[in-house]
């Protein structure tokens, strides 16, 4: 089942384009987390999140992103390893103000070298921002 094209309202999981059905693939999973908005995406696809070892096809994935995790673009095309045609990433950073916190124009710059782009930033959590990121309809 594929993502409506752009983020929508609703419970979280609906505001981040999630829906019934769909399969999560979730990386960076750490302490620091929002469980609420976790248990809002399990609810409205009607299954838990898969982990990053998942190794069938995912609709969406899920990334918890911090400014001190590593290399964006590495996580970004792992993330696409198992993504379904017309699948998506939501990447989830700490507001601005908050430790973590990483700027815009890295995410851009980011998502670009892993040959995707950006569609939209919502408010997702109380500490945390989601952006969209998905493939160029061209891609596949």
């Amino acid at each position: 089942m594929n993502a409506p094209p752009h983020v929508g309202s609703g419970t979280g999981g609906e505001k981040l384009g999630f829906a019934a059905g769909h399969v999560v693939q979730e990386f960076g999973y750490d302490f620091d987390v929002d469980d609420d908005l976790r248990f809002s995406i399990e609810d409205t696809t009607g299954s838990e999140l898969v982990d990053e070892d998942y190794g069938d096809v995912a609709d969406a994935a899920l990334i918890w992103w911090r400014d001190d995790d590593g290399d964006l673009v590495d996580t970004l095309v792992d993330a696409l390893t198992n993504l379904d045609d017309g699948g998506f990433i939501v990447l989830l950073t700490p507001k601005a103000g908050r430790l973590g916190e990483i700027d815009m124009a890295d995410v851009e710059e980011a998502a670009s070298t892993a040959g995707l782009h950006t569609s939209g930033t919502v408010n997702a959590a109380p500490e945390w921002s989601a952006t969209r990121i998905v493939a160029p309809k061209s891609r596949r």
